[in-house]
């Protein structure tokens, strides 16, 4: 296995690259004890500017694209050039973890009971392919996977079979939590444990085929659970559905065994993530943006957080800055119980008004920027919704006919009875947090936007059309390695409304009126 080491005051990464890996090997038994990650490399090393990924599964499976140079994608060249091209010289990368950073899989089981297939799906096809030493993965999400093999051949589950919509077992998600306090903080990444979601062919826990799935659970509880020889297992649960389209859950879930909250440490907090939630699969990388994010948020600001799945960023920010309110849009309802369990856990010290609300932010997206000194988005691949970027470029036209308006934007939103069906609804399904009422400047509106991305070319045309009208300059940019072996970086980019257009201005004045000097 290739090692790294990634030195912080140092732009230059060490590596030591082994003899290539052999394609096709046999299968290795099951683990004796706990896997453990790569030990760190000497730092007498010889430099190499090569990472190589080194996994036999490569150009098999569809998971990773590129085998040299993880610590530095090839799209950084045009990315670099991209900021510099719109004022931003300082772009920085974050390179990470470049083997066994991925916390959370969504695999496919297929093949048979005697010899079943737990992988990713071959580029292009539904034929999935065995991926037991994946080197993204923790090495504890590659030990449960043998685990579940094993219950698989002793229990005679029947793999999905997709042609005929039979079979038992249809997908698995492995998640890791790293977030073991009574370890010291080195050793809880190593020893992180595996909560286990298996997704039957049933519509419920009553179907008749669910018997082999409440033994599939205890099977995994009795060999990787705290009572056994090694303590792999977090917990299980069990979904159900029957679809035959390419969906990986139902709507229907079961906890079978062990703990019920799945608790992780990112941003300064704990986080409570259930199986249906959205969590990010690089854990440590997704902390690095999130303490960078920070800095650029001013303590005490108002801060409105869209797409804002389980809160996790509008929450990191009300307890790092103290923040003075902070609403958290979400359109996926199953977010709001790991919203409300995660402010169970809050710092005491912080005394923010924060609420959650299940809305669309891009159905009349000036409700939610209203009163906010920052918004944050986080938009999936496609990136922002056209009618939020039409109300982002809007927001001066918005101040300027408020100021000429006999109504304010306080008589907007208090002394109109509210009739808007999409605005009654997220009331109504909103998380209101904190002993104080929201206190918002209503007359005020975001002048600092921060883009998480993780669709570059989504994100490149939102910020054309977010600086076409020059009502945005961006100001800073940094990149994440979410995703080593692969293409696809993650960006957080820094927009201020009017900053820079106000700086011309003043420097054109001053100009002028050193040209009349002169002419006295």
């Amino acid at each position: 296995m290739p090692l790294c080491l990634i030195s912080p005051p140092s732009p230059f990464i060490t590596c030591r690259v082994s003899p290539a890996a052999v394609r096709n090997r046999p299968l290795p038994p099951p683990p004796p004890s706990l896997p453990s990650l790569p030990p760190p490399p000497s730092p007498t090393l010889t430099p190499s500017l090569t990472c190589a990924l080194q996994c036999p599964h490569f150009q098999s499976c569809s998971g990773c694209t590129e085998e040299f140079n993880l610590h530095r994608p090839l799209i950084l060249d045009e990315v670099d050039r991209f900021f510099k091209g719109h004022g931003v010289s300082d772009f920085s990368f974050d390179s990470s973890r470049l083997w066994g950073w991925r916390c959370r899989a969504k695999l496919a089981v297929r093949g048979s009971s005697m010899d079943p297939l737990i992988g990713l799906y071959q580029e292009g096809t539904h034929n999935a392919v065995d991926i037991p030493d994946c080197k993204a993965h923790h090495p504890n999400i590659n030990a449960a996977i043998e685990l579940l093999r094993r219950g698989i051949r002793e229990l005679n589950v029947e793999p999905y079979y997709e042609d005929e919509g039979t079979g038992d077992f249809r997908y698995v998600q492995m998640a890791v939590t790293t977030h073991n306090t009574s370890l010291p903080a080195s050793d809880r990444y190593r020893n992180g444990k595996v909560q286990v979601a298996l997704v039957w062919n049933s519509r419920n826990e009553n179907s008749p085929n669910s018997e082999k799935l409440t033994a599939l659970a205890n099977f995994l509880w009795r060999n990787g659970g705290p009572r056994s020889n090694v303590h792999l297992i977090h917990s299980v649960w069990g979904n159900f559905q029957t679809s035959t389209n390419n969906i990986i859950f139902g709507n229907r879930w079961r906890h079978l065994i062990g703990e019920r909250d799945f608790w992780e440490h990112v941003g300064g907090i704990d986080i409570s993530l259930a199986p249906s939630s959205f969590g990010q699969a690089n854990t440590r990388a997704f902390d690095a943006l999130l303490q960078k994010l920070h800095k650029y948020v001013p303590q005490g600001s108002s801060v409105t957080d869209l797409y804002a799945g389980a809160g996790v960023i509008g929450l990191s920010l009300a307890a790092a800055r103290k923040c003075r309110s902070v609403k958290c849009i979400e359109v996926n309802k199953e977010s709001k119980l790991s919203f409300e369990k995660t402010v169970q856990r809050f710092p005491s010290f912080v005394d923010s008004s924060i609420s959650w609300h299940h809305a669309d932010a891009s159905v009349e997206p000036l409700s939610w920027l209203m009163g906010s000194d920052v918004v944050v988005v986080d938009p999936p691949r496609k990136g922002l919704d056209p009618s939020l970027i039409d109300a982002l470029r809007d927001l001066s036209s918005v101040e300027r006919k408020a100021k000429s308006s006999s109504e304010s934007f306080g008589s907007y939103s208090k002394d109109k009875e509210e009739k808007r069906p999409w605005i009654l609804r997220a009331r109504e399904a909103s998380v209101q947090i904190g002993s104080k009422a929201i206190l918002e400047n209503n007359q005020s509106l975001p002048r600092t936007l921060i883009y998480i991305s993780c669709g570059w070319e989504s994100f490149k045309e939102d910020c054309k059309a977010l600086m076409v009208s020059k009502e945005w300059s961006l100001e800073k940019a940094h990149g994440f390695n979410f995703f080593p072996g692969t293409q696809s970086i993650e960006v957080l980019a820094v927009f201020k409304r009017g900053q820079r257009v106000n700086l011309k201005k003043k420097k054109s004045g001053k100009k002028k009126k050193k040209r009349v000097t002169n002419q006295l």
